[in-house]
């Protein structure tokens, strides 16, 4: 079988990553070290960490952006809002119980995942920027906290 992968053309990996990443994992199975496309290999891999990484930004900027929604608009609290936070913490840990490294990013990200969470709060309320405390207040544990809910 690795005979017939490796006759695939090297622009496999552009053409039918599909088929490359099938090529790749026999190769690697066969011990076939001189079928592995070793430089691709190794940008795929860094990208799966640039994933993850993106991952945890994107879902802490919309759980930041729900819980100033949470605190400041009270009177438009609803049962998505509490999903919606819940899901971003539960997928948040699930990142977290598979690469534990991630969670100094996390730390890391929070002032400018907080930032971009206070633009979209301010978009998606109407209310001014100005509204929402410049600097996120919490720490990690109170944001990954399932049962922790702002007060207004």
């Amino acid at each position: 079988m690795i005979q017939a992968l490796t006759k695939l053309p090297r622009s496999a990996y552009d053409e039918d990553f599909y088929a490359w990443t099938q090529q790749m994992a026999e190769a690697i199975r066969g011990g076939d070290w001189s079928a592995v496309d070793l430089e691709a290999l190794a940008e795929e891999i860094e990208d799966l960490g640039k994933r993850d990484r993106r991952a945890i930004k994107s879902r802490l900027e919309v759980l930041l952006m729900h819980l100033l929604k949470w605190q400041f608009q009270p009177e438009l609290r609803c049962g998505s809002w509490q999903a919606t936070i819940l899901e971003q913490r539960l997928r948040l840990q699930d990142l977290l119980d598979d690469s534990p490294s991630l969670k100094a990013h996390l730390i890391a990200m929070v002032p400018v995942a907080y930032e971009n969470a206070l633009e979209l709060a301010a978009s998606e309320t109407g209310l001014a920027i100005e509204t929402f405390p410049p600097d996120c207040l919490l720490d990690l544990d109170r944001l990954l906290d399932r049962t922790y809910f702002p007060e207004a």
